[in-house]
């Protein structure tokens, strides 16, 4: 199966104009602007997609039906709503699947996603740890349904990325954590031997990914494009201070961000701390910062504004007052913003597209975007 979009390639909001303005906004040192992809699910985008299937193995077939029924239903989307949103296919995973490589046994509970049990206690059980080989682990599944998802939706289709945390928060889940923390103190070298090994399987896992399914990406949360770098979950520095950031975190981002040539890092927990040490990241394309549920809105807000241009920002906890297609405006000046409203008819998804892109085109007029 191959699904192909009617639009001309050279329309405005064709898929490849898309990605071009993706390429553009992401490039470092480029100009502010912002992007937009608006959410909309109504009754009138049929037919909905199946539910998503549980992420285990012998759920392969199921995997891949689910991922291009989506596909499907975003193509169709992008002929009558023109916003930035990238089409792509998925080959959903949760966080467990690189612990899970390691021999962590993975626990499915009902109505969530699987994650990973963990599978040492102590520094003295590091060096026995082996690095896994990712086409003979458990790694070989996410290759056979991305190569699957490529031979049915056709190899132009836009790959979304496996759920992809950073080597130190792997290293988190295969070292039961309340022990982990204790052996950044007590057995610091212990735990950096364990990310350099959760290193080495990432970066071999990814060099094959990227080789098989091309550097043009959609990240795996949220969702945005990526021509070139990588992109990957960073949750565990909200627990450490600054300082422990410099000793651990750093220079496995670092090296992240230079192999693949820049990176895009999203982080749900509260780091404030840690807001100096991400913006001072060579290559950081994209930053997601999320408010907790019953934390204060001012910290996102407080984020748009402390992140300069140079960084682009999308985040979630705060928006500006009033109907979404005033927002563009009204989010603070010289950023480099992507802005996801949600529309509760299909008539508020494409007023609210042919305001952003009336701001859009004005911006442009004057050189801004």
């Amino acid at each position: 199966m191959t699904v192909q979009s009617t639009q001309s390639s050279s329309a405005p909001y064709s898929i490849e104009a898309r990605k071009a303005r993706w390429t553009k906004f992401m490039t470092p040192g480029g100009p502010p602007g912002f992007m937009f992809m608006i959410r909309y699910d109504g009754p009138d985008d049929k037919p909905d997609p199946p539910p998503c299937p549980p992420f285990r193995h012998d759920k392969k077939a199921e995997r891949v039906d689910w991922a291009l029924k989506c596909y499907e239903r975003q193509l169709r989307r992008t002929e009558w709503l023109h916003d930035d949103f990238i089409p792509h296919v998925t080959p959903a995973t949760g966080t467990e699947i690189f612990a899970e490589a390691f021999g962590c046994k993975v626990h499915f509970p009902d109505g969530s996603n699987p994650f990973a049990l963990p599978l040492i206690r102590s520094a003295s059980e590091v060096a026995a740890v082996k690095v896994p080989n990712p086409f003979t682990s458990t790694l070989a599944t996410l290759f056979e349904i991305g190569d699957e998802l490529h031979r049915k939706a056709g190899s132009d289709a836009v790959m979304r990325t496996v759920d992809i945390q950073s080597p130190m928060d792997i290293a988190a889940l295969i070292w039961e954590k309340n022990e982990f923390y204790l052996g950044m103190v007590d057995a610091p070298e212990a735990v950096k031997e364990l990310a350099s090994k959760v290193h080495d399987l990432l970066t071999a896992f990814l060099d094959e990914w990227f080789r098989r399914h091309g550097v043009q990406h959609v990240a795996h949360y949220p969702d945005y494009f990526m021509n070139g770098g990588m992109t990957l979950s960073e949750d565990e520095i909200g627990s450490v201070n600054a300082e422990m950031f410099d000793e651990f975190f750093r220079d496995e981002l670092v090296a992240l961000s230079k192999r693949y040539g820049g990176i895009g890092i999203h982080c749900c927990a509260r780091a404030r701390h840690q807001w100096d040490n991400l913006r001072s990241l060579p290559g950081l394309r994209l930053l997601n910062l999320h408010a907790s549920p019953s934390g204060p809105a001012e910290y996102i807000r407080d984020a748009f504004e402390y992140f300069d241009g140079g960084i682009a920002q999308m985040h979630y906890g705060w928006a500006p007052d009033g109907h979404p297609d005033t927002w563009p405006e009204k989010f603070p000046a010289g950023r480099k913003i992507v802005i996801d409203p949600y529309a509760g008819t299909k008539e508020e998804a494409l007023r609210i597209s042919a305001a952003f892109r009336a701001t859009r085109e004005r911006l442009e007029a004057k050189g801004m975007s």
